[in-house]
């Protein structure tokens, strides 16, 4: 981790130990989370994480230190109308991914199933070793069982990315439109 995410992390446990936090929580960001699976996982909006982390870019890497909102004031964070839980275009994440027969869509083969995107999401997949990428439509739920596992593409996605016969690859996903 660089200096500047150390620097951040003691900050925030500071803030947290002195009371300065308010009513945020320190969390440290998982493989396979998302602003939205988090904001949805604690009943906020992604509007609401980002005006508690700002960034340059609506991304998460693992290991990174965050603040959540208390979950009885996770609506008060930002006022004004809480807005719906949105995966912002550009949103990106890093992990494994895998294939499996496919749920058939009648506009495409290049079809996916991711745990937290909302179906009809747009998504571009990218190699992180060949650089090879796809673009896919979200229309189904997974992969289950391994955290690292973020994303089951179909047989027709899995054969133009060229991993039918790694099984499993290393791969970058991001959000391209959302429905």
């Amino acid at each position: 981790m660089r200096t500047g995410g150390w620097l951040r992390a003691a900050l925030l446990a500071g803030a947290a130990l002195t009371g300065a936090a308010d009513a945020n929580r320190v969390y440290r960001v998982q493989p396979g989370d998302t602003l939205w699976s988090l904001a949805h996982a604690n009943g906020t909006t992604v509007a609401n994480l980002l005006a508690l982390n700002p960034r340059p870019a609506a991304t998460l890497r693992a290991g990174e230190v965050i603040l959540l909102p208390d979950r009885e004031a996770a609506d008060e964070v930002v006022t004004g109308e809480v807005a719906a839980p949105v995966t912002p275009a550009g949103a990106v994440q890093v992990g494994q991914a895998v294939y499996y027969p496919g749920r058939p869509d009648a506009t495409t083969a290049m079809t996916a199933a991711h745990l937290t995107l909302p179906k009809g999401t747009w998504v571009r997949v990218t190699h992180r070793v060949t650089g090879r990428s796809v673009d896919v439509l979200i229309n189904d739920r997974g992969p289950f069982g391994v955290p690292s596992r973020i994303i089951d593409l179909s047989a027709a996605a899995a054969q133009k990315l060229g991993i039918l016969s790694e099984g499993v690859a290393p791969v970058t996903v991001a959000v391209l439109a959302r429905p």
